[in-house]
């Protein structure tokens, strides 16, 4: 059975660890990146079915990244969970996101919203 596969980009480590643990639970396999450039280098590698992306991180914004993803014809299918504190700037961003979720997130809610996201030929183990 093939795994979806869901890349957190945020630079707080402990939302991080909060994000990756939400995504296990709806059974994905995980990546953290912590900085914008080094995301955008990945993802010039990498299709993930989930991006969780942070809009103010180091070195690339979180706007900008949201931006290449959408422009990138490989990442279509790339469902994009915007989570940020910033509610005018997820208000400005909101029609270019699949899900934007103003912090503090829970794990539940999270966990509850990968679960939906999960592609559809894509069985979980219940």
């Amino acid at each position: 059975m093939l795994v979806p596969f869901a890349l957190i980009i945020e630079d707080d480590e402990d939302l991080a660890i909060i994000f990756t643990k939400a995504l296990e639970v709806a059974e994905f396999k995980v990546e953290i990146i912590h900085d914008g450039q080094i995301a955008l280098e990945r993802l010039a590698n990498t299709i993930p079915n989930v991006v969780v992306l942070d809009l103010h991180l180091p070195h690339v914004s979180g706007p900008d990244i949201l931006r290449q993803i959408r422009a990138d014809p490989r990442l279509a299918e790339t469902r994009v969970i915007l989570a940020t504190a910033d509610p005018i700037l997820a208000d400005v961003l909101n029609d270019e996101a699949d899900l934007v979720l103003l912090k503090p997130i829970s794990f539940d809610q999270l966990s509850a919203f990968a679960r939906r996201l999960r592609p559809p030929d894509i069985m979980m183990n219940e």
